[in-house]
């Protein structure tokens, strides 16, 4: 694993722990929804649908999206079982991490 991404999930590990993030399918989509979520990713296997899903939602709502990690690894990096989409809610963190995407 490169340092970019042990960074990226240390920081969905600090987003996790002050409670500025929230994960699954349906807490993913309330918070675009709600106008809360900063920056939201899926997970490179997560399905085509989910994938389409949450690209036309975030396209139409304005908020950032990138696809990485694996459901297995974007889980675990927050404490839960798979996950293959997750929101955060901190806009500092959420610049961070799309700063660190971007160098990889």
């Amino acid at each position: 694993m490169s340092p970019v991404q042990n960074k990226v999930f240390g920081l969905l590990g600090i987003a996790a722990k002050s409670n500025n993030i929230v994960s699954g399918e349906f807490s993913t989509e309330k918070a675009v929804k709600d106008h809360n979520a900063a920056l939201v990713i899926v997970a490179k296997d997560a399905s085509d649908n989910t994938k389409k899903m949450f690209t036309n939602m975030c396209t139409f709502y304005k908020v950032p999206i990138c696809f990485f990690g694996l459901k297995t690894e974007l889980g675990h990096a927050i404490g839960k079982e798979y996950r293959a989409s997750l929101a955060l809610l901190d806009k500092g963190l959420a610049d961070e991490i799309e700063k660190q995407l971007k160098m990889m």
